[in-house]
């Protein structure tokens, strides 16, 4: 073989390494950069969570909570590894306002709650809830809709919840690690959310259909959260209690043909879902907007507690003079 042909194949070998190599750093750093928000499924089971668990910008929140400090005491015994925690209940994602419990916070609220949890706009958020019962999968789910309103694009929540994770046999940290904050800026979305107004102007003139997702206790009037001022329901609303779309044994969502059955009793097009703070509700926007595909659904999240703040509101209620007589008699509430 003569030099010119020795030194010409050196080059092509040479030019062929260089490609391959550049081929496998393309690859490298598409296997690394994070997943677009249409990859990203809003129910994710904990086989998904730990195989991605070391994801580029993943947010493994917790949101466990309960009396006095039982959510962050519960965090830190023992929690997903890298995880954070902002209890439901005193983190902050409900505040009062005008007197009025339960809202929604304002938007520098808002920015500072998330991005002091090291969450920014193109962070993955997994909502972890205890895993135990209807209630801790609506806070999820009302923290879930929150991050949407404002603004975060990649949200799931672990189904199961923190019960699923360790069920599975799968490793927990203990203690706790205060998150490093991030930068967040709001960009609320209003195509989420109805306020008092806009249910007002539903109860006048329709346009959408009211889902009441309280136990039927509730919807019928005889029973009502403490902090309503009224028994009784939107006027109009049909009532799809948000325990319907729970499996209580497995202690995760129904599967998705359950769902669809559970639902029938909405009709297509609009729907406002609500309940007493817009906890329950939180569960039904869920699973009709996120997993049914419902996306002219809206939360109110005020609910029966603002409604009923203005006396002027129109309630409807199947409570009786039996019921109010019980309640004297401390027989009934």
């Amino acid at each position: 073989m003569s030099r010119a042909t020795r030194t010409g194949s050196h080059r092509t070998e040479g030019t062929l390494r260089r490609l391959a190599l550049g081929l496998f750093a393309a690859l490298s750093i598409g296997m690394a950069l994070p997943a677009t928000a249409a990859d990203v499924p809003p129910l994710v089971t904990v086989t998904w969570l730990n195989s991605h668990l070391r994801d580029p910008g993943l947010v493994v929140l917790d949101t466990r909570y309960g009396a006095g400090d039982a959510g962050a005491a519960a965090f830190a015994a023992a929690h997903i590894p890298g995880s954070v925690h902002s209890d439901y209940d005193k983190g902050g994602w409900r505040v009062a306002r005008d007197g009025v419990p339960f809202m929604v916070p304002t938007l520098a609220e808002l920015e500072r709650l998330i991005g002091d949890l090291g969450i920014d706009e193109t962070s993955h958020v997994v909502v972890v809830p205890a895993g135990e019962t209807v209630l801790d999968f609506g806070a999820a789910a009302r923290v879930y809709w929150t991050l949407k309103y404002a603004g975060v694009k990649k949200l799931s929540i672990l189904d199961g919840g923190f019960a699923a994770w360790t069920a599975a046999g799968l490793p927990v940290e203990r203690g706790v690690k205060r998150p490093s904050p991030a930068i967040f800026t709001a960009t609320i979305d209003p195509s989420l959310a109805i306020d008092a107004a806009g249910v007002e102007q539903i109860t006048k003139a329709g346009g959408a259909t009211l889902v009441d997702a309280r136990p039927a206790s509730f919807f019928l009037g005889k029973q009502k959260a403490p902090a309503a001022a009224a028994y009784g329901r939107l006027p109009g609303a049909v009532n799809v209690d948000s325990g319907a779309f729970f499996d209580a044994q497995t202690k995760k969502l129904k599967p998705q043909a359950e769902l669809v059955k559970a639902a029938a009793a909405i009709p297509e097009g609009p729907a406002v879902s609500y309940c007493n703070t817009g906890h329950w509700a939180a569960t039904d926007w869920f699973v009709l907007q996120e997993l049914l595909g419902r996306k002219d659904v809206r939360l109110f999240p005020g609910s029966m507690v603002e409604w009923s703040s203005n006396a002027s509101r129109p309630v409807e209620s199947s409570r009786t003079k039996w019921d109010d007589l019980k309640k004297t008699l401390g027989l009934g509430t």
